[in-house]
C-alpha cells in the first residue's frame, strides 16, 4: 500500500523520521554496547562508562548532545566514542532516505525495522565477532509480519514468500557449502555460522534476483575492509559488510540493476 500525500506532508514526515532515526540510532548503539558487556538493555539508567555518572536528558539528545559536549562526558571529561554520533547520523539518514524512496507505505515500515536490526547486528559483530540469534529471528519475524501488506492479495503474498525462501536457501545454503569447502581446504574456519545465517535472513528480503547483487556488494565490501584493516590472514567481522550490502540492495538495488542493463542494451 502506497499513499500519495502533498509535498509539505512528505517533508514533515521525512523530518520526523530523521529525528526518530537519530533516536533509534542512539538506542541501538546503547543496546549493542550493553549486549557486548552482558548487561540488560531494558533495565538501568544510561550512565558514563568511565565515571558511572547517570546521564540526564541534556546528555542524551541524539546528535546535538555529542556536538554540544564536544564528544566528552559532561561529568568527567572522558571521550565519548565517535561511533555514537556516526550511528545516530547514519540511522537518521536511513530513516529519512527509506521514506524518500518508498514513501508512506508498508515497505517503509518493514525496512525501518529491518535496518535497525541490521545496524545492531553490525555493531555487535564488530565488537564480539558474533551475530546474536535473537536479532536474526527478529529480522525473520519482520519478513513474516509484512509478507501480506507487500501485495494486494494472497497470491502476491505467496509469491513473495516463495521468492524470499528461495533467496534464503540459495544464498544461505550456497554460502554454507562454500564455507564448508573452504574449511577443508584451509584447515580452519573460513566463515562464522552467524554470517551464513545472516546471508539466509537477508536473502528473505532480497529474494533470488536481488540476492545476487547483495552477495556481490557484500564480498567487495568484505575484501576492501580486510585489506584496509590489514587483516588479510586473520578473521574479521563480516556482518557489517553483509548488513550494509543488504541495505544498499533494498534501497537502491532496482535502480542499480536498471542502470547496469542500460549500459548493456
Amino acid at each position: 500500500m502506497h499513499i500519495d500525500l502533498p509535498l509539505g506532508v512528505h517533508i514533515y514526515i521525512g523530518a520526523m523520521l530523521f529525528a526518530l532515526g537519530a533516536a533509534v540510532g542512539s538506542f541501538v548503539t546503547c543496546a549493542a554496547d550493553r549486549y557486548c558487556h552482558k548487561q540488560s538493555f531494558w533495565r538501568g539508567r544510561s550512565h558514563c562508562d568511565s565515571c558511572g555518572a547517570t546521564l540526564t536528558v541534556a546528555d542524551l539528545v541524539p546528535i546535538f548532545s555529542y556536538l554540544f559536549l564536544k564528544g566528552k562526558c559532561r561529568h568527567c571529561g572522558a571521550k565519548i566514542p565517535p561511533r555514537c554520533l556516526v550511528i545516530e547520523l547514519l540511522m537518521a539518514a536511513l530513516y529519512a532516505g527509506t521514506y524518500a524512496v518508498f514513501g508512506f507505505s508498508f515497505v517503509t515500515l518493514e525496512y525501518l525495522a529491518l535496518f535497525s536490526a541490521l545496524t545492531a547486528i553490525a555493531l555487535v559483530d564488530l565488537d564480539t565477532m558474533e551475530i546474536p540469534d535473537g536479532l536474526l529471528l527478529f529480522c525473520a519475524a519482520v519478513f513474516v509480519a509484512f509478507a501480506y501488506p507487500h501485495g494486494q492479495n494472497v497470491g502476491d503474498m505467496l509469491a513473495r514468500i516463495k521468492d524470499g525462501l528461495l533467496g534464503a536457501v540459495v544464498y544461505g545454503g550456497g554460502i554454507l557449502i562454500i564455507a564448508l569447502v573452504m574449511d577443508k581446504v584451509l584447515g580452519r574456519e573460513s566463515m562464522g555460522g552467524g554470517d551464513v545465517k545472516l546471508f539466509a535472513v537477508v536473502g528473505l528480503f532480497t529474494g533470488l534476483a536481488g540476492g545476487l547483487l547483495m552477495l556481490l556488494i557484500a564480498c567487495i565490501a568484505g575484501i576492501v575492509t580486510a585489506l584496509c584493516s590489514g587483516l588479510r590472514k586473520e578473521a574479521f567481522p563480516f556482518g557489517p559488510s553483509i548488513a550494509g550490502a543488504a541495505v544498499l540492495t533494498l534501497l537502491l538495488g532496482q535502480k542499480l540493476i536498471e542502470q547496469y542493463l542500460a549500459l548493456i542494451y
